[in-house]
């Protein structure tokens, strides 16, 4: 009923929206547009008409970011894009406006601007650079890319590109988890999940300070007032895990989100954005991934399972039962991204390179029928336990990838 009629949302069912959970992604989109349309038909008159923008592809970016920083948000925000490419014919109807944007996002993630880094997860999604500043102008080049993704979601352009999962959470404001550094630095979070698992008496010499190396300089920074001669022990180790995933996670990059949402907002009301979660986000940005279930089976490895398994036959029943929107959010949930390679499963990434999605038998504790099935995303691997009919293993799926989006501190 809201799907066919998303009025609904501001009128009858304006308390739902209020509590965006339970509301599904095709609702909430269509519910956004409509608000992003009630703002451009309230616009001031000042700002209608035409964003002329003409560059020479090979300068693409450099000459984006001087003519787009050249004026206000609002010229951008309510101009319709005109775009031109030096010596090159044609009259933009749609179509070299959309070969601006993807041209553009290309370009964004080139190494010679320093302005983000690939995960060392999967090479594919990416995050700030902490060390961005030795662009001189990196801050306002953060903001410039926060005014252009924000532009293509208010227009309703897709762009092909791809962030850490941490990155969409503050962009949206959300609580941070030490579970997203396993997306940033696998090795790292390891040894984090292995603090917070062992008892660490006389095991660890750890103070609440981190080592930090920018280009061959190394600086001691503190977590907390004189964190360096703080030891860590059992009693305060969760709270250092806390504070350094905090530091490699939100501080260390701090400025350049801040310059990044700072442009994304002047385009996207703040209030309106923050319906979606960060998975969601990363659908609005870059669209439902094209899906061939018949390629994600073939490329399937199991263990403590086979394809005959009855787990697994229910997986797969239920996997072909799911809307596109609830296939990419599974892909997501295991993967860390909704992004499929254009050569298909055969050549998804992992930490090591090539590894192929993974569908593991869970054991121990995790084996147990009430629970949900969870992710390692550094190898694309599923924990699945042995659930005991195909009605549990939807349901729990569902539950899993649409709930456990993160955890955060308490």
């Amino acid at each position: 009923m809201i799907r066919n009629n998303p009025t609904l949302l501001t009128e009858a069912f304006s308390i739902m929206i209020n509590n965006p959970k339970n509301i599904d992604f095709d609702n909430k989109r269509s519910y956004f547009k409509q608000e992003l349309k009630k703002k451009d038909e309230n616009r001031n008159n000042n700002y209608s008409g035409t964003f002329p923008i003409t560059v020479h592809r090979q300068y693409v970016f450099e000459e984006s970011f001087h003519q787009v920083m050249s004026r206000s948000s609002e010229e951008l925000k309510y101009g319709k894009l005109n775009v031109r490419f030096y010596n090159e014919d044609g009259v933009d109807a749609g179509g070299v406006t959309r070969d601006w944007f993807s041209t553009l996002s290309i370009q964004m993630f080139n190494p010679d601007y320093a302005l983000f880094k690939t995960s060392a997860v999967d090479k594919i999604t990416y995050q700030p650079n902490r060390s961005s500043w030795v662009n001189p102008e990196h801050l306002l080049y953060f903001k410039f890319c926060g005014r252009i993704i924000g532009k293509a979601i208010y227009d309703g352009k897709l762009l092909d590109c791809f962030f850490t999962r941490s990155f969409y959470k503050q962009i949206l404001g959300l609580q941070i988890d030490y579970k997203d550094m396993e997306a940033i630095d696998p090795e790292y979070f390891k040894s984090l999940v292995w603090i917070l698992e062992n008892n660490i008496t006389d095991i660890l010499d750890l103070t609440f300070s981190i080592e930090s190396d920018d280009f061959g300089k190394r600086r001691i920074v503190d977590l907390i007032t004189n964190g360096r001669n703080i030891p860590v022990t059992e009693q305060n180790k969760v709270d250092y895990v806390k504070l350094v995933s905090e530091h490699r996670l939100l501080n260390a990059i701090k400025s350049q989100v801040d310059a990044f949402k700072q442009g994304f907002y002047e385009i996207i009301p703040q209030n309106l954005i923050s319906i979606f979660n960060e998975q969601e986000l990363e659908l609005l940005i870059s669209g439902l991934p094209d899906i061939d279930i018949d390629d994600w089976r073939n490329n399937t490895e199991y263990q403590g399972y086979n394809i005959s398994s009855p787990q697994i036959q229910w997986f797969w029943r239920a996997v072909r039962s799911f809307t596109q929107e609830e296939r990419a959010k599974l892909i997501q949930f295991v993967t860390g991204t909704s992004k499929v390679p254009l050569e298909g499963f055969s050549k998804l990434q992992g930490s090591s390179g090539v590894q192929r999605f993974q569908i593991h038998k869970a054991y121990g504790n995790d084996a147990s029928t009430v629970r949900l099935p969870s992710a390692h995303t550094c190898f694309n691997q599923l924990d699945l336990p042995p659930y005991e009919s195909y009605e549990q293993t939807r349901e729990l799926l569902l539950l899993a990838i649409n709930e456990c989006a993160g955890f955060g501190f308490s």
